[in-house]
């Protein structure tokens, strides 16, 4: 890997690395792949609106979409692939990120021995956001071989590790299927009786780099009991929710995790934009035995009623080639979502 500037301690995760947004943007007139036989410069010839200079900080309004060259670029040996997902305070705040390579034929995917630039693509759809070179939307991790468990290697890791338990302590009963289901979560945890945030269309700039800044009622709706209908919630079109899972979620020392965005066997609604879990997360033995994943869900078209304890994503699992040296959550990390509940994005107090 190469990089404009030196890489920070504060981007190298447990399984992946931090990318960093560089000083140039263009606002674009829409989504791209370059394809297999273009590079990404000769589509924004075409394509781009106008050139943004983010060294001084720029908006990203909104309903716009927006590509960024990344600091870092890549040159790959061919035995090594690599995958990217957003981060999850990225996911969090609805803003919809992808990486797009040179000779690209998908998003978030760089192929074996890949030799060039990197660049993010960038929509906010909710919320209006606040960036500048080294603000850090999304993540890399980087691939050698096939490593992801099937059902049967799962089923063994649920017996022996607990990969999802239930508020009740049940376990061995998780729904394994191409990956290990995940349901929704309705029943409140207290008295206030809060089981989501509902995102308001008409709030205030996010700036990326500023945690704990923002009044959440401000940019959120409460999400309670008093809003399910028929035991369900109604998932309104064109509106983003933060959810919790009804399991807590656990990945050993030894594996990461990939949650699955969108499901068409689960319903008519993405759920989870950031989908990458580090080694470590929710592990009992660090303190974190209660952690539930978070989902960030969108409806698409059409209303859609959502249950409690209906599957809504699956968690597929894959082998570490060694334990990292730390993991998500230790002391001294920086990890923000380690024993999470209903949990916001960091912006948020």
């Amino acid at each position: 890997m190469r990089a404009q500037t030196d890489v920070i301690e504060g981007q190298i995760q447990p399984a992946s690395l931090d990318l960093r947004l560089s000083s140039r943007a263009w606002r674009i007139q829409t989504s791209f792949l370059p394809g297999a036989q273009a590079t990404v410069a000769d589509k924004l010839e075409k394509l781009a609106l106008h050139e943004i200079d983010l060294s001084d900080g720029a908006v990203l309004e909104r309903g716009c979409v927006y590509l960024v060259e990344l600091q870092e670029s890549l040159a790959l040996p061919q035995h090594l692939c690599a995958l990217a997902n957003p981060k999850s305070s990225t996911g969090r705040v609805d803003v919809f990120t992808r990486l797009i390579t040179d000779g690209a034929i998908e998003f978030e995917s760089v192929p074996h021995g890949y030799q060039g630039p990197l660049y993010a693509e960038i929509s906010p759809r909710t919320f209006s956001v606040l960036v500048r070179p080294g603000t850090r939307l999304s993540q890399l991790r980087l691939r050698a071989g096939h490593a992801v468990l099937d059902d049967e290697a799962l089923a063994d890791v649920q017996q022996t590790e607990t990969l999802v338990k239930l508020a009740d302590g049940q376990v061995g009963q998780a729904n394994i299927s191409h990956g290990v289901g995940l349901s929704v979560n309705f029943e409140p945890e207290d008295e206030s009786g809060l089981i989501g945030w509902r995102a308001r269309k008409h709030a205030g700039l996010i700036d990326m780099d500023k945690p704990a800044t923002l009044p959440r009622t401000q940019f959120w709706e409460r999400v309670t009991t008093d809003d399910l209908v028929a035991g369900g919630l109604v998932l309104n079109p064109d509106e983003f929710y933060i959810l919790a899972s009804r399991e807590y979620v656990c990945v050993p020392e030894n594996y990461a995790a990939e949650m699955s965005a969108y499901d068409t066997r689960a319903g008519e609604f993405r759920a989870h934009y950031a989908g990458f879990f580090d080694p470590g997360f929710g592990i009992g033995a660090k303190g974190a035995e209660h952690t539930r994943a978070v989902l960030e869900v969108r409806s698409h078209d059409v209303p859609f009623l959502i249950e409690h304890d209906q599957i809504v994503c699956r968690l597929v699992y894959e082998t570490m080639s060694e334990r990292p040296d730390w993991l998500y959550g230790q002391s001294g990390s920086g990890s923000n979502y380690q024993a999470q509940s209903l949990k916001l994005a960091k912006y948020f107090i």
